[in-house]
């Protein structure tokens, strides 16, 4: 039976297009938005990073790789729940019931053309059974993390968007060998 391993879920920094449904949109992270994830993950100790396919977690993930003497690895089962119609929108161009719809049951009211919350967190349930039992930092987005938590800890939609979860948010995780976890430490507060 191998041993538990910590996993830490890092938000990418504050990318140039904020206010908006961030999905497959890409968009570069902020010079302040990279220092920002640099100062949250320069305490921990890890053997391998993983981030998503898109841009702003790539970035943040090369440029903690060459630190730290690590190349990433890109997956893009840790990407962002794909918003559809909606995605590079900011809420206010969006029809405000059909809005909170989606945030009520993400499952059963998905943005039109977009993805349903059970298929994000089926993406990164595969993306963590895939996982090696090492210690390692997956740069990725808020949703991808949620989802994690929800896969991970079984919290239900009520907790899981209890969370604040700011951009270069760290939420470092104890996986026990039957992939279950329990929260280690959670780090929201700005970055300076």
């Amino acid at each position: 039976m191998s041993a538990p391993f910590l996993l830490h879920l890092l938000r990418h920094g504050a990318p140039e297009l904020t206010g908006r449904m961030l999905g497959r949109t890409d968009s570069p992270v902020t010079a302040e938005g990279m220092a920002a994830c640099m100062a949250r993950v320069k305490p921990l100790n890890f053997k391998k990073i993983v981030c998503s396919d898109l841009m702003r977690t790539q970035a943040v993930a090369d440029a903690i790789g060459r630190e730290r003497g690590l190349a990433p690895t890109t997956d893009a089962r840790w990407r962002e729940l794909d918003f559809g119609d909606w995605d590079g929108l900011a809420a206010a161009e969006i029809d405000a019931a059909a809005l909170q719809r989606f945030w009520d049951d993400p499952d059963g009211a998905p943005p039109p053309g977009g993805e349903r919350w059970s298929n994000l967190v089926a993406r990164v349930t595969d993306a963590i059974e895939d996982l090696t039992p090492e210690t390692s930092l997956i740069v990725t987005h808020g949703g991808a993390i949620r989802a994690a938590l929800k896969t991970l800890c079984e919290f239900g939609q009520r907790e899981l968007w209890a969370f604040d979860l700011p951009y270069a948010a760290l939420i470092s995780l104890r996986i026990w060998p039957d992939r279950t976890a329990q929260i280690v430490a959670l780090q929201t507060d700005p970055v300076s």
